[in-house]
């Protein structure tokens, strides 16, 4: 049975504006290509206006009912191919032009990209998955009823089947000459032109679909996102991980610090959340005895939408018992940077964070707002000062230069280390500091793209650590409804952070702790954004196949 998929560039090279292929056939033949053969006869558009879409698809609906009064089908079933455009092209290289090679019968299916009818003969070129190649058709080898069909109802974006000979052109061109071809699957939506295609960027997420027809590198790019998932699967594997799934419905999000998407379970009559992370799972696992688990799969955060961040987004996240966060193996083919947060930020500033302890948050602080008003530093933005003027520790600080000073700095790929406690809920804390939690994350190309750390596994300071978060969550909660009230009716929607959602408890996490969970690494990736790296792709947008668009 044939299935088809789209695949790139699929208008390359074509030279034919699907709307003026109807206007033109129209306006020179009368009925002949602009409508269908009786019963059903639309009006084609006068001569003095270009057709439009609705017209346009008019007409291809006259078209099919046409093959059906013929008593052909023009949503076939199915068609037995003998090859792929590119076995094609591979088997008969060394055809020399001019020449034709009858003995090779061949079949083939796939959607019509260009179309030209010069009297007696007619060219099409035709795309499959693996590539593109034109099919030729002579009215003295087709016959007339086959050939007039070419003439009166095929159109670019309609999907046939063909069956032939090969024939390599006197232009050097290797072409299938059919002998009869079936219309598999009738297009009524015309295809953007090929000079202007899908200019509008938000058209081509919407309808992705036509994106991949007609934008050259879109399938490229979502095979080299399979690709990626696969390799990663496999050396996974190899290592002796095991791949699990996890829950989507939890009854408390945890694992990040985030908002999520709520639902409701009618007959369980409790309110649930889409998964913000996968990782608390994973851990009871380690805890059940599968030492060395992963999990691709989609993450839900409810926030905002930019070129790296999309509400719905896959990762992959592993735990492997008694391993640590220097373990967790990551290898890019060099040896690159390696350079602690405080370094970096002492770098950027020229202060050294690492000497302030929480009795000293309110130097660090002026030493932070020092280093943004020294002579030559841009100036921070208005929430970057708020932020720091708030920060109620130095690792807050530090945290906060850090994403606004260092990280898009980070071209070249860097392991940056030992991250703050207070910014690291999951990580167990650091064998030589106790400010610093055991766990790095890599950039690439200023973008942050997977993060690992020794996990926590004491289920005591877990639990602290988590009322903490409670209490800080509870307090931003309550100082941005204040804000809000005093603005009263003039407040800017979305304006400050947010913060307005309630953050449970995980009781069953905290309980697996106790049963206990042996030392554990933890590596966790984004999987968007390494395609976005691999394909230089320049929005998150790009790599998912359908993003959720406003």
């Amino acid at each position: 049975m044939y299935y088809h998929v789209l695949c790139r560039g699929v208008l390359t090279g074509s030279n034919v504006n699907p709307h003026r292929v109807v206007a033109v056939q129209a306006r020179a033949k009368g009925t002949e290509a602009g409508a269908p053969a009786p019963p059903r006869k639309p009006t084609a558009p006068g001569p003095d206006r270009t057709p439009s879409e609705e017209d346009i698809r008019s007409v291809r609906i006259g078209k099919a009912q046409a093959l059906r009064d013929a008593g052909l089908e023009p949503y076939a079933y199915s068609f037995d191919r003998s090859a792929s455009a590119a076995q094609l092209q591979a088997a008969h290289a060394e055809l020399p032009a001019g020449q034709e090679d009858r003995e090779a019968r061949v079949s083939i299916a796939g959607r019509i990209t260009l179309r030209r009818v010069l009297g007696k003969l007619a060219f099409a070129r035709l795309n499959d998955e693996s590539g593109a190649i034109q099919l030729y058709f002579d009215k003295g080898t087709l016959g007339q009823p086959a050939f007039a069909r070419v003439k009166d109802v095929l159109d670019i974006g309609d999907i046939v089947g063909a069956e032939g000979h090969m024939k390599r052109t006197d232009k050097g061109e290797l072409s299938v000459v059919v002998t009869s071809w079936t219309m598999l699957t009738k297009a009524i939506q015309p295809l953007p032109d090929k000079w202007h295609g899908l200019a509008d960027v938000e058209a081509r997420y919407r309808r992705r679909y036509v994106d991949m027809i007609v934008t050259p590198g879109v399938t490229d790019t979502l095979r080299a996102r399979s690709k990626t998932i696969s390799a990663l699967r496999r050396a996974l594997e190899d290592r002796g991980f095991l791949e699990v799934e996890t829950p989507v419905l939890e009854t408390a999000a945890g694992g990040a610090d985030a908002r999520p998407f709520l639902t409701y379970h009618n007959v369980m009559q409790r309110q649930l959340s889409l998964r913000i992370a996968t990782e608390l799972h994973l851990k009871r696992l380690v805890v059940g005895g599968l030492e060395r688990v992963f999990e691709v799969g989609r993450i839900f955060r409810n926030e905002g939408v930019s070129s790296r961040h999309n509400p719905e987004f896959t990762s992959a996240v592993t735990g492997s018992a008694a391993i640590t966060y220097q373990d967790t193996a990551i290898d890019l083919g060099a040896p690159f940077r390696r350079a602690t947060m405080h370094s970096l930020v002492q770098e950027a500033t020229g202060v050294d964070f690492g000497g302030f302890s929480t009795a000293d948050t309110a130097a660090a602080i002026e030493a932070a707002q020092a280093a943004l008003a020294a002579p030559g530093a841009a100036a921070p933005s208005p929430e970057l000062a708020t932020a720091i003027a708030a920060a109620t520790s130095p690792g807050l600080v530090v945290n906060l230069l850090f994403e606004a000073l260092v990280e898009s700095t980070l071209e070249q790929p860097t392991f940056v280390l030992d991250h703050p406690v207070e910014v690291s809920p999951l990580a167990k804390r650091h064998r030589d500091n106790p400010a610093l939690t055991e766990r790095f994350e890599l950039y690439v190309a200023g973008r942050e793209l997977a993060n690992s750390f020794t996990e926590l596994n004491d289920p005591l300071e877990q639990r602290a650590r988590f009322e903490a978060q409670l209490a800080s969550h509870a307090a931003a909660r309550e100082a941005a409804a204040a804000a809000a009230a005093a603005a009263g009716p003039s407040a800017t929607p979305g304006a400050g952070p947010d913060v307005d959602y309630e953050v449970a408890l995980d009781e069953d996490f905290l309980s697996a702790l106790e049963v206990g969970l042996p030392p554990t690494g933890g590596m966790g990736m984004g999987i968007d954004r390494l395609v976005m790296l691999l394909t230089d792709s320049p929005s998150i947008r790009d790599v998912i196949a359908f993003p959720l668009m406003k």
